[in-house]
């Protein structure tokens, strides 16, 4: 299974400490200035996000992820002579510590910023960057308020409203007449993939038999599955984090449910909290796995291992990429060499040479079209004998 539980998250966080790329990583503090832009000194970028705190399994992800390319590309010689310096601070997964963080960030004299992870603190930071021109990627935040901030705000994953849509369309690809959903009403991400579900899913002549929602902290959802299995849906979609869906998914199985359970990239570890005999032959979207034979996710999965003695999931995967989008950019406004460095200029630069530029990544080729959001491949993934694997790639 290509994905870390947040046990083992957790057991890792201290380990990542003695990396040389690393500046302080807790509460809230950054590294000291660098003689940043000057012959053979260090660039300077954020690294934002949750490393404590209720969702501090997914920052330490992307950290990991992030952290990994850095460290390849100073072994590698820097870029331009100049070693990359990451400045990295913990948001506790709260928007005002999420801006307190990002404008010490900007005191330190970052010049870009690769965060947050969710989406709260990530639309919270990205309207506050505004006021610098700041360039921002996101690993991770899929809300599609994050990158109406501005120009200056990207991300390199898929969106809530994409899944939905996409999911949708798998449905009725696969010959699904009658589909329900059962999601968490009071969170962002799962009532915005939901709502983009079932949008589609009725415009493609698919009858949706019953919306069921639940409140946060919900363990027992049995009597949404009542509801929904006496509409006898053909799939389910459940579009929530994976501690969630794999007590759906059992509980729907302990019910008597036969049927296919559809899901987003949220269910990326869910074999930590449902039996792979009740996972079989479920779909969710995704843009990582680590059962992909490509030859470049089997490279970053043998560099990500010798690293951290661990598989990656899905966000560390995707905190590698934005590590690339950001720092593909600093390289070509330095090899350009037209703009002083740390100044609004070169700010301005990287958010030009982002929007512009094509990233190579483990989940794809990534570029962007005018928006925020990234023109990439989205995998489709399902179960077969306790194994997660491809099932097809939706192509950009």
């Amino acid at each position: 299974m290509g994905t870390i539980s947040r046990r083992d998250f957790m057991k890792m966080s201290g380990a990542i400490a003695g990396m040389a790329v690393l500046a302080g990583c807790g509460g809230g503090s950054g590294s000291s200035s660098s003689d940043g832009g000057s012959e053979g000194g260090s660039i300077k970028v954020g690294l934002l996000g949750p490393y404590s705190g209720d969702v501090a399994q997914y920052g330490l992800a992307v950290r990991n992820g992030a952290e990994l390319y850095v460290k390849q590309v100073n072994e590698a010689g820097g870029i331009n002579g100049k070693q990359i310096e990451l400045d990295t601070m913990d948001e506790k997964g709260d928007s005002t510590e999420a801006v307190n963080a990002y404008n010490k960030m900007v005191e330190d004299g970052v010049v870009a910023i690769l965060g947050d992870v969710t989406s709260t603190p990530s639309i919270a930071v990205a309207q506050q960057s505004q006021n610098d021109n700041m360039p921002l990627v996101s690993a991770s935040t899929t809300a599609a308020a994050f990158v109406e901030a501005g120009p200056n705000v990207f991300r390199a994953c898929i969106t809530d409203p994409f899944q939905g849509k996409l999911m949708a369309d798998f449905a009725a690809d696969q010959g699904y007449k009658n589909v329900a959903t059962i999601f968490n009403s009071g969170g962002d991400y799962e009532v915005g993939v939901a709502d983009a579900f079932v949008e589609e899913a009725k415009s493609k002549g698919l009858t949706v038999t019953t919306e069921q929602g639940y409140a946060a902290g919900d363990v027992d959802f049995n009597s949404q599955l009542t509801t929904i299995l006496a509409t006898n849906p053909d799939a389910i979609m459940c579009p929530n984090y994976y501690q969630d869906d794999g007590k759906i998914v059992t509980q729907a199985r302990q019910q008597g449910y036969t049927g296919v359970f559809l899901g987003a990239d949220g269910w990326s570890g869910v074999l930590d909290y449902a039996s792979a005999e009740d996972l079989e032959g479920c779909f969710y979207d995704c843009s990582f796995t680590a059962n992909n034979d490509d030859e470049k996710v089997q490279k970053f999965i043998a560099d990500y291992k010798a690293e951290y003695d661990a598989d990656p999931g899905n966000f560390d995967a995707l905190g590698y990429d934005a590590a690339i989008v950001i720092l593909n950019a600093i390289e070509t406004v330095e090899k350009d060499g037209k703009a002083e460095y740390g100044t609004d200029d070169y700010k301005q630069a990287i958010v030009d040479a982002i929007a512009s530029g094509t990233a190579d990544g483990v989940t794809g080729t990534i570029k962007y079209e005018g928006t925020g959001d990234p023109v990439k491949p989205t995998l489709v993934l399902t179960f077969e004998g306790g194994v997660e694997k491809v099932f097809t790639t939706v192509e950009a």
